[in-house]
């Protein structure tokens, strides 16, 4: 897969207005969606491991390109699907490794070929929000030092969180992936994210 980025257009890397940090607000401690448990269950190597140090990383030139170039493959590549049409189950987290899968499933696969370029477990965030429509939806939140990036199936340009349109309820902790945190990420609605 990581072979098949070398061909992918990329996107110019954002203008950041000053030094101003845009990031996710965040509450308290709450409890891991059912997916991710579940997901814990199947591929527990995927899930175990040392707690990391919390930390961003730089948005530099070369992670851009990165990001952008992981974003748009898998969106490219992997056909949306739901659960209940691919696995006869209302919900279920996997790698979409035959080429189909809902939104988690782009998040784990972006996330795993993010960490293979050298990408820090602990920037690479599974977030949970609710779209304009008030729906659940998952994406890929990137913790940067110019600010939280998300990366989504629905929409093929890596925006800052506050310019999603999407309502922040949840994500993993920095520290450790298995602890999920509450989000006080509120944000007005602007239509950015587009339909598959």
């Amino acid at each position: 897969m990581i072979a098949a980025l070398a061909t992918s257009a990329t996107d110019a890397r954002p203008a950041i207005a000053g030094s101003a940090r845009h990031v996710v607000p965040i509450a308290e401690v709450t409890q891991p969606p059912p997916g991710w448990a579940d997901f814990c269950a199947h591929e527990p190597t995927e899930c175990a491991g040392p707690a990391t140090t919390p930390g961003d990383i730089a948005l530099s030139w070369k992670a851009w390109t990165d990001l952008v170039r992981v974003n748009n493959w898998v969106n490219e590549t992997i056909k949306p699907l739901t659960d209940i049409e691919h696995w006869g189950v209302v919900e279920r987290w996997s790698y979409p490794d035959d080429g189909y899968g809902d939104c988690e499933d782009y998040v784990l696969l972006k996330r795993a070929m993010l960490m293979r370029l050298g990408f820090p477990r602990g920037a690479l965030l599974v977030t949970m929000v609710r779209n304009q429509k008030n729906q659940g939806h998952a994406v890929l939140t990137v913790t940067t030092d110019k600010g939280d990036y998300v990366l989504d199936n629905q929409n093929h340009n890596i925006v800052l969180w506050s310019e999603t349109g999407y309502r922040f309820i949840k994500r993993q902790s920095q520290a450790n992936p298995n602890v999920w945190v509450s989000l006080g990420g509120q944000q007005r609605t602007i239509a950015t994210a587009t339909s598959r």
